[in-house]
């Protein structure tokens, strides 16, 4: 009798893939101001989260090639092994001190970060509740370590309470733990982080904010809307977002910084952040707090645009931050906006199942600080009617 193949689910699985949920790879080439091309013909980016426009910017080329003429290109080993350079530390400490954490660690990926921040605060025996629309890397996490997950509404706080009341009255001594973002990257939307906190706080639950995307763009000077609460467990955050970089950190307390250099498999078994990337986030961190009125008037600027979306008749997207998610339901809809966008010069990514709720397929938006005058009028004329 032959063998059967392996594969086979994996064949299953793609035959069945609807053509409209099929994702495939394109290259696109930097060109320009707050632009791509692709295939010959010239995109102004609204898609990427390249918020402040860092990630080709000459403070951060410089550091970057400099670190590689003085460090080399990689780091080598783990940061336990050879692979720690003056460069990590650095950054740590001026990450500790930007946000007022005690302990910060660089992590190679948001990915990593989020999976060993989970890892970290809960157990086989601990509950999760966990905001229902949380980043896929947080559910690996709590798979990793085996906890019980329970979901609550979409930043709705009142859930999330009677969630943890009834937790605590089946079993007063449970860990517990609470997921959310600062700025969720699909939705556009935000907690209210210093209420979020402060539930946590009367619950004795620890607290996992992700502020991958908030970080450089929202809160006091950027610093996130964690900034100032101490209940929060653990932030995360990366570099690959408004920092123009890439990689990824964790800041807490002393006790939670030094539990991960001690038992935190994605930091110990995982070649340290490359120099080059250390020193281009360290660049955009400075240049984060240089350009407090670009980041001031980038927020200004996304309200504009959500009133015009709105006058104009669209679903007006949530939140107050550069992600402005246009609400189509229907995949071949959301995939015909993206290419009718594409058309009049404009890239943006229709978002469908599974990263998002099936019947809620949308353009997601990125408004960048460095988009050139006039490009809202384009995008209004180019979407067309409702």
């Amino acid at each position: 009798m032959e063998a059967a193949d392996p594969l086979a689910p994996l064949a299953a699985d793609l035959a069945a893939l609807a053509p409209e949920r099929r994702r495939r790879l394109r290259s696109l080439q930097p060109g320009g101001q707050a632009a791509f091309v692709a295939e010959g013909s010239p995109l102004l980016d609204l898609a990427s989260n390249d918020y402040l426009g860092l990630s080709r910017d000459p403070a951060l080329q410089r550091a970057a090639t400099e670190a590689i003429q003085s460090e080399g290109v990689g780091a080598g080993a783990s940061r336990l092994i050879s692979g720690t350079r003056p460069l990590h530390q650095t950054l740590e400490r001026a990450l500790g001190a930007w946000l007022g954490r005690e302990r910060v660690l660089l992590y190679p990926s948001g990915f990593q970060a989020n999976i060993a921040a989970v890892q970290a605060l809960a157990d086989r025996h601990t509950w999760v509740l966990a905001d229902r629309l949380i980043h896929h890397s947080l559910l690996v996490g709590i798979q990793a370590t085996g906890a019980k997950l329970r979901r609550f509404q979409h930043n709705d706080l009142s859930d999330l309470e009677a969630q943890l009341q009834r937790a605590r009255r089946d079993a007063p001594q449970r860990r517990l733990l609470v997921l959310s973002e600062s700025l969720f990257s699909m939705e556009g939307s935000s907690p209210d982080v210093a209420a979020l906190a402060e539930l946590c706080r009367g619950q004795g639950a620890a607290l996992l904010l992700d502020e991958a995307h908030a970080l450089g763009v929202l809160g006091e000077g950027g610093r996130g809307l964690g900034y100032g609460i101490q209940d929060i467990s653990l932030i995360s955050g990366t570099f690959g977002k408004a920092f123009g970089s890439g990689g990824a950190f964790l800041a807490g307390n002393a006790t939670v910084g030094d539990w991960l250099l001690q038992h935190s498999g994605p930091f110990r078994y995982s070649t340290a952040l490359a120099p080059p990337l250390v020193a281009a986030a360290a660049a955009g961190l400075t240049a984060i707090q240089e350009r407090e009125p670009e980041r001031l008037a980038l927020l200004q600027r996304a309200q504009r645009w959500r009133d015009a979306l709105e006058a104009a008749g669209w679903p007006r997207p949530c939140g107050s931050g550069p992600i402005l998610p246009l609400l189509v339901g229907d995949d071949h809809r959301a995939l015909a906006l993206q290419q009718q966008l594409e058309q009049a010069g404009l890239l943006s990514v229709a978002i469908r199942p599974p990263t998002v709720p099936v019947g809620t397929a949308r353009l997601r938006l990125v408004l960048r600080h460095d988009c050139p005058a006039g490009t809202l009028a384009r995008l209004i004329e180019a979407l067309g009617e409702p």
